[in-house]
Order: C-alpha cells, then structure tokens, then sequence
C-alpha cells in the first residue's frame, strides 16, 4: 500500500519540478555593458548613460567609470532596451537590445563627438 501512495506523490514533485524549471527559463535576465568613448576614441569618464525600458518607458541612468565603462543589469530577457549617453551636451546615437537577443551579456561601445 504504500507503494501506491509514493508514485502519485513522486509524480507531483516531477512535475512540480518541471513547472519550476519553466518558470526560471522565462525569469531569465542578462546584463549590459560598454564603453563611452569620444572622439579620436578616447574613453568619457562622467557621461551619462541612460537606459529606457520598452515596456514601462521608465529610464534608468549611469554616470560612465574612469575609464568610460558603464554597467546595466539584471535586465530582463522578454524585454526591448534604448541606450545613449550624452557628455556636455552631446549624444550618442541610440542604440537597441533586443529582446530576441539571447546573450546574457551585451557589450554595446556608445560613441559621442566631442568638441
């Protein structure tokens, strides 16, 4: 009798497994990361680099290293990014990450002229 009793139980858990697993794959998030560099490809320490969620339009912001790098991340995978940094009044053409994109990290070299 007791036999009978473990198989739908152990049954329960695979699949309570498998949903969990189903669940992380779509929670899955990557990062976001580069440098701003400026002219003659000198990297910009202290531009701002502003990322805008596709979703909820809301924009989070960085100001760029010593060494022009910035950093974004966790950022979701089901998700569509813009990011441009601006430097004295400057920008940086705009670039996207794309929501198919499957890599977990994304390096994108943001470019401002600079005076």
């Amino acid at each position: 009798m007791k036999k009978l009793t473990a198989r739908p139980i152990l049954a329960l858990l695979i699949i309570a497994l498998a949903a969990g697993l189903a669940v992380a794959q779509t929670n899955a998030t990557k990062t976001l990361e580069g440098t701003v560099f400026g002219s003659n490809n000198v990297p910009l320490s202290g531009a701002i680099v502003y990322l805008q969620d596709g979703k909820s339009n809301g924009i989070r912001s960085f100001f760029s290293t010593s060494n022009g790098s910035y950093r974004f991340g966790p950022l979701s995978s089901d998700t569509d990014y813009q990011v441009w940094a601006q430097y004295k009044n400057q920008k940086s053409s705009t670039k996207t990450v794309s929501s198919y994109d499957s890599r977990k990290n994304i390096v994108i070299d943001l470019h401002i002229k600079t005076k």
